[in-house]
């Protein structure tokens, strides 16, 4: 009796065991996870075979807990789409924002509609479950994207990374009001479908503006509050994070589309221990992916999955081959890409964990189908992460839209975490007219192929940082990787004598 007592506690997540349970299934899934890709399998897979394994099916953790699930997937995606944001260069997605919009928005919208009518074709849901179950699943997965492509160190012709990783970035937004809104006409048939216009355009404004915002007045922040210790300065960003966040929800915006926005703009600014930063996100961003995929796996329980299998693999199948490539090349139609770039755009429409969180929406709200429908949105996700997101790379072989490693294009981080080997040095003297004296290095707007390595002051070295104030007679020793990265550096101090010697 005290044995089945002890086993009941043991399988049940309470304070007392749970950080024990985690940090096991963490542990796991780390390990396991560094060896997943020599037989094939997305990390991300393990995640949830993990977490599945952990539940209620196999070794019995009991986790029914939908809204806990819905706000850890919330938080778990801040720090997604945030660490994803400052990983966006801007340079590389300037010239594809238009296609990234339609694609985030158009493409969105009509994978929506034309899956939901399949559905409601093939199954007994109603027209608006059936389209509610298609907005779910209409947008592309920040996560699962992010990870794969990184992990498997994929190198894309030029334009197309960008366009794929700013399409995931950005396309959440539209998913989510498309969710919430078919959501609305199945609880209260009585409202209209244009009532989504106006909820879609406050979402959409409101996000994008409060991003900006939030982005700009951070920057300020981070580069004034002369914080004593640098490892404070993650932890002021993360604070800003969900600042951003909850503020633009609470105006009516939408928090995810503001998150991602701000993040793309810090990860191009100069701020203060960016470094630091970049290291810390990239790290929460995995922590966070891995987290997600855990608890939505003991979400979950198996056996309930096998009764959809089959109506789930047709579902999946249309939206994997029909309604996404669909989507794409009408969302496309007014912009200049090659036939095969468009194929590989369709067939990079990952799902994974936003599809499921999403999914718990419908389970909070009570509605009749909402179970099966939780079971086929995850069927749906894990079908493609294990359908395409295996494929990415022989896809882009056979559509010749991959490059050599050696010719990809660096995001933001790998250009600033890498260590490039500075062949050039000059010391420069700061006269008292500079305009840079009295300011911060970091308002300096440095090259980034170079770098402040010491200043000479009062005939003592100092090391720098970017809050060190440039003073009047400084002298910079300055290292970069070439002689143009030197006149740069003259450039940017306003200083206009320049040799080259």
């Amino acid at each position: 009796m005290n044995a089945k007592l002890l086993n009941k506690n043991l399988l049940n997540l309470t304070i007392e065991n749970i950080l024990l349970v985690g940090s096991i299934l963490l542990f796991i899934s780390i390990v396991a996870g560094k060896t997943s890709y020599k037989f094939g399998v997305p990390t991300l897979v393990l995640f949830l075979g993990i977490g599945m394994l952990a539940g209620e099916d196999g070794v019995g953790i009991s986790f029914d807990e939908p809204q806990l699930s819905q706000l850890i997937g919330v938080i778990s995606l801040n720090f997604i789409l945030f660490s994803g944001g400052l990983d966006t260069d801007w340079k590389a997605i300037k010239p594809v924002m238009k296609e990234g919009f339609a694609l985030s928005t158009l493409g969105v919208f009509l994978t929506a509609i034309g899956l939901g009518v399949f559905v409601n074709l093939v199954t007994d849901f109603t027209i608006f479950e059936s389209l509610l179950l298609g907005s779910i699943v209409s947008s592309t997965d920040a996560a699962a994207v992010f990870s794969i492509l990184r992990a498997k160190n994929l190198a894309l012709r030029e334009n197309l990374r960008p366009t794929l990783e700013l399409e995931s970035g950005s396309n959440d937004p539209m998913a989510y009001v498309l969710t919430i809104a078919f959501l609305g006409l199945v609880v209260n048939q009585d409202q209209g479908v244009a009532a989504m216009i106006p909820l879609f355009l406050q979402q959409m404004i409101v996000g994008a503006i409060a991003g900006f915002g939030f982005g700009k007045l951070s920057k300020i922040v981070i580069n004034r509050i002369n914080l004593d210790f640098e490892g404070l300065y993650p932890v002021l960003v993360i604070a800003l994070m969900f600042i951003t966040f909850s503020v633009t929800d609470f105006v009516g915006g939408n928090g995810f589309l503001a998150i991602y926005i701000c993040a793309v703009f810090l990860g191009n600014q100069y701020i203060m221990h960016k470094k630091t930063i970049l290291k810390m996100y990239d790290g929460l961003a995995w922590l966070m992916q891995i987290v997600l995929f855990l608890t939505l796996g003991l979400l979950v329980i198996p056996s309930q999955i096998v009764p959809v299998i089959g109506i789930g693999l047709i579902i999946s199948l249309f939206l994997i081959f029909v309604a996404r490539p669909i989507a794409v090349f009408l969302s496309l139609i007014p912009f200049k890409m090659k036939l095969r770039r468009r194929f590989y755009i369709s067939w990079v429409g990952l799902r994974g964990a936003v599809p499921i969180v999403f999914a718990t929406y419908p389970l909070l709200a009570g509605i009749d189908k909402a179970g099966m429908m939780f079971n086929i949105v995850f069927f749906i996700s894990l079908t493609s992460i294990l359908i395409q997101g295996t494929t990415l790379s022989v896809v882009a072989k056979w559509l010749n839209v991959s490059i050599p490693s050696a010719d990809k294009i660096l995001t933001p981080s790998e250009k600033f975490l890498e260590e490039h080997p500075k062949t050039e040095m000059r010391e420069i003297g700061i006269p008292q007219s500079n305009k840079v004296v009295g300011k911060k290095i970091v308002d300096i707007e440095f090259p980034k192929s170079a770098i402040i390595a010491m200043i000479k002051r009062d005939n003592k070295y100092i090391t720098p940082n970017g809050s060190t104030v440039i003073k009047a007679d400084d002298v910079l020793i300055v290292l970069s990787e070439s002689k143009n990265g030197i006149k740069e550096v003259f450039k940017a101090l306003n200083i206009r004598r320049f040799s080259a010697a």
